[in-house]
C-alpha cells in the first residue's frame, strides 16, 4: 500500500458510541484487506495503531461474516512465529455491467477486484436501456443459481449519469437520454444497482488496483465502441465538475476535418479522428472484444494498418500534450483501444505528446496502459456494488454470518 493511500485510522474515528468506532473500525480493515488483495495481520496493526488483540476480533468478525480468510504466511528468515495473512473471501461478489454500442458485458467480481468470470453479449446496434437490462437480468439470473452471497450490481455507462447514480441523463452513443437504468435493473433482479460514467470508473479502478495505485494526480483516457472519454484525478479528488461532465476529451477539437463528426455530432474532434471502427476496418476484423484487437494490431505487419495507427497515435499524442499543459499530471493511463495503440508504438506516442505539452510539465509525467485490461470497467463497476458494504461490513442485508467450523 502506498504512502499516499488512508484510512480512518483511530485518532481520526468520530463517533457518539462504541458500535459506531466498531464499524469504522471494521471497514477500514475490510477497506484494508480489499485494495491490498491480501494483508499481513502485523501491517494491519502497524498501519492501525490499533492494538494486536483489537485487530484479532475484527478480523475475526469479518471473518465470521465470510468477508475475509485468514491464513499462516509462508515462514522467513525473520525471528518469531509468521505473520497470519488477511485475504478476500472469494464468495462475496458483485456484479458488474457494461454497456456498450456493440454489447453488454457482465462480470462477476470479487473482494480485491478479482474478476472470476466474465460473459460478454454481443448486439448488432446500440443496444436500448430496455435491451440492455433484458440481456443483464437473464445472465445474472443464472449467477444467482450458483452465487449467493451477490452484494450487488454495479454498471458502466459511457454517458453522463445522474440521481445518485439513478438515472443515465445522456449517453450519445448509446441514443440514451432520462433511462432509469438501476431502478429498471433493480426491478428485474431483486439486488441493489448503482451506476456511473464508464471512465470515472475506470480511473477509479487503476487508481485502487492498477497503475495508478496510490497516486494523487492522474489523467485516463479510455477508446472503446462508444468513443473517447476521460478520467481526472487532482490532489486525490475525483474531477466531476459542475454537471459531470468534466474529462470529455474526445470532443477536443484537432483540426477543420470536415465529413466525419463525433458522437455529439462534432467534426475535427479527437474522437473523429481516433476511432475503434477505423481500426477493425483496416485490419478487416468485425466484431472484436479488446484483447483480439490489440493482437491484431500488434502483430498486423500491413502497411495501410500502419498508416492508420500512426495517424491516430499522432492525433492523440498532441492532444495529451495540450492536457498535460494544462492538468500537470504524474500518470496518464490509456484504456480500451487507446492502450493498445500505445503499445503498438510507445515512443511515437510519446514524441507527439511531448511536442505539444509544455516543457516543465512534460518532465513531470509518465504514460502506461491500463493494467487491468479489457478487466477494467467491470473492476471499476464492482466497486459501485461494494461501497455499502466498505462502508459498513455487518450492515449488509445481503451478508449474513457463516458457519466457522469447529464453531
Amino acid at each position: 500500500m502506498s504512502n499516499k493511500e488512508s484510512y480512518n485510522l483511530p485518532g481520526m474515528v468520530r463517533g457518539n458510541n462504541l458500535e459506531t468506532v466498531r464499524q469504522l473500525n471494521l471497514s477500514m480493515i475490510l477497506r484494508m484487506v480489499h485494495h491490498s488483495g491480501s494483508i499481513q495481520r502485523s501491517v494491519l496493526t502497524s498501519r492501525t495503531g490499533l492494538n494486536r488483540s483489537t485487530i484479532a476480533d475484527l478480523v475475526g468478525e469479518l471473518v465470521a461474516l465470510g468477508l475475509v480468510d485468514e491464513a499462516t504466511a509462508e515462514k522467513t528468515k525473520s525471528v518469531g512465529r509468521p505473520s497470519t495473512v488477511v485475504r478476500p473471501n472469494g464468495d462475496t461478489v458483485a456484479i458488474a455491467v457494461s454497456a456498450e454500442m456493440d454489447a453488454v458485458t457482465i462480470g462477476v467480481v470479487g473482494l480485491g477486484g478479482v474478476v472470476h468470470d466474465r460473459i460478454r453479449y454481443n448486439t448488432d446496434e446500440p443496444p436500448s436501456a430496455g435491451e440492455v437490462v433484458k440481456i443483464s437480468a437473464a445472465i445474472i439470473q443464472g449467477i444467482q443459481s450458483t452465487r449467493t452471497r451477490i452484494v450487488g450490481i454495479g454498471v458502466a455507462v459511457p454517458g453522463l449519469v445522474r440521481g445518485g447514480g439513478r438515472v443515465v441523463h445522456n449517453a450519445p452513443g448509446l441514443k440514451w437520454t432520462n433511462e432509469c437504468i438501476a431502478d429498471d435493473l433493480e426491478g428485474a433482479t431483486n439486488l441493489p444497482v448503482i451506476a456511473d460514467n464508464d471512465a470515472s470508473l475506470g480511473v477509479m479502478a487503476e487508481r485502487l488496483f492498477g497503475a495508478g495505485r496510490g497516486l494523487d494526480d492522474i489523467l485516463y483516457l479510455n477508446g472503446g465502441t462508444s468513443g473517447i472519454g476521460g478520467g481526472i484525478i487532482s490532489n486525490g479528488v475525483a474531477l466531476r465538475g459542475s454537471a459531470g461532465y468534466a474529462g470529455e476529451f474526445g470532443h477536443i477539437r484537432m483540426n477543420d476535418g470536415p465529413g466525419v463528426v463525433d458522437n455529439a455530432g462534432f467534426s475535427g474532434t479527437l474522437e473523429a479522428n481516433v476511432t475503434r471502427s477505423a481500426l477493425t476496418e483496416a485490419l478487416g476484423v468485425g466484431a472484436v472484444d479488446a484483447d483480439e484487437l490489440e493482437q491484431a494490431l500488434v502483430t498486423s505487419t500491413s502497411p495501410v494498418v500502419r498508416a492508420v495507427v500512426d495517424r491516430q497515435i499522432d492525433f492523440l499524442g498532441a492532444t495529451l500534450g495540450s492536457a498535460v499543459s494544462i492538468l500537470n499530471p504524474e500518470l496518464i493511463v490509456l484504456g480500451g483501444f487507446l492502450g493498445s495503440l500505445y503499445v503498438v508504438n510507445p515512443q511515437r506516442l510519446e514524441f507527439a505528446a511531448a511536442r505539444a505539452a509544455l516543457p516543465a510539465s512534460w518532465a513531470c509525467v509518465r504514460i502506461t496502459r491500463a493494467r487491468l485490461g479489457s478487466k477494467l470497467l467491470l473492476v471499476g463497476a464492482a466497486e459501485l456494488a461494494f461501497a455499502a458494504i466498505l462502508s459498513d461490513p455487518a450492515g449488509s442485508e445481503f451478508i449474513k454470518p457463516v458457519e466457522l467450523s469447529g464453531s
